[in-house]
């Protein structure tokens, strides 16, 4: 049973996101202060940890900080700060992930077994499934309707990332961040451009897509095209 650790002052949120965890199977211990969170998350030795920027007697950020000099504990952070700023140095400070309030649950279930299923040991990546698409994290292999397709190693990645998150819209600035780890210093040409390799290697295009579906001044997002 995965254990996460939930680091949030909001008593609302923090019952919520326990609860919801708890009945998806997870072993959740939580803390409404940053002190109680890092003996928490250092001792306890979590799968995961929820973190909340906006804590009461120390900023999330700095916490976020100590934790990663001691610990590699993947660290999905959830908060009302939406600046770019803010972002860009949470994912630099050491963050997997990073999630803005109010968000639903759904999309934090899914945001978890992503970051669960990316820093799973080499030899225990769960195989992804989406239609008749087939994805092995460990071997870097990638089938469609039981025929292999050679992809680059950042079109895997970038097929990697929106198979972990299917049927989620991902903006380019998130695929930056995940594939190239250029939150903003990239070029959205540069997602195009592989994002159009892809679609070939797929069997598709922009104009008739079947897995790849691009939403319009959003992102794009994989999607099984038999539902």
């Amino acid at each position: 049973m995965p254990s996460i650790v939930l680091i949030e002052d909001d008593v609302d949120i923090r019952h919520l996101v326990a609860d919801t965890l708890s009945s998806e199977g997870f072993d959740v211990e939580t803390a409404d202060r940053a002190l109680p969170g890092l003996e928490l998350a250092v001792k306890g030795n979590p799968d995961l940890v929820l973190l909340d920027l906006g804590l009461p007697d120390l900023d999330g950020s700095e916490l976020l900080r100590m934790i990663r000099a001691v610990s590699t504990v993947p660290i999905v952070v959830i908060t009302a700060r939406g600046a770019d700023s803010d972002v860009v140095s949470t994912l630099d400070a050491g963050a997997d992930d990073y999630l803005t309030k109010p968000f639903s649950v759904a999309q934090l279930l899914a945001r978890v077994r992503a970051v669960l299923r990316r820093r799973a040991p080499d030899g225990t990546g769960q195989t992804i499934k989406v239609g008749g698409l087939v994805i092995d994290p460990s071997a870097r292999e990638v089938r469609l309707d039981g025929i292999e397709i050679e992809l680059s190693p950042k079109e895997f990645d970038l097929l990697r990332v929106l198979a972990d998150r299917e049927g989620e819209v991902v903006s380019k600035r998130e695929l930056l961040a995940e594939v190239w780890r250029e939150p903003y210093g990239g070029s959205d040409r540069t997602i195009d451009v592989h994002l159009s390799w892809l679609r070939k290697k797929l069997g598709e295009s922009s104009s008739e897509p079947r897995y790849l579906r691009t939403v319009h001044g959003v992102g794009v997002k994989l999607v099984d095209p038999t539902t």
